[in-house]
């Protein structure tokens, strides 16, 4: 499975980070990926304000990881 993961951090302490996993559909190829995972972190990043959103990247996951 391909997910996007974000690498975040608290806007009222940086020194806070966490990775988030936006899990995406089964059949998304890593090219896909990256082709649509702007508008998912710009969504995730509206949802969670008081968070910033670092990085992403495609990677590949497992059930386990989301």
């Amino acid at each position: 499975m391909i997910a996007i993961i974000l690498s975040t951090c608290l806007l009222s302490d940086p020194d806070v980070c966490r990775e988030q996993i936006i899990p995406l559909d089964s059949e998304t190829s890593p090219m896909r990926c990256v082709m649509t995972a702007p508008p998912h972190v710009a969504q995730w990043n509206t949802e969670h304000p008081e968070w910033r959103v670092v990085r992403w990247q495609c990677r590949l996951t497992t059930e386990r990881d989301t």
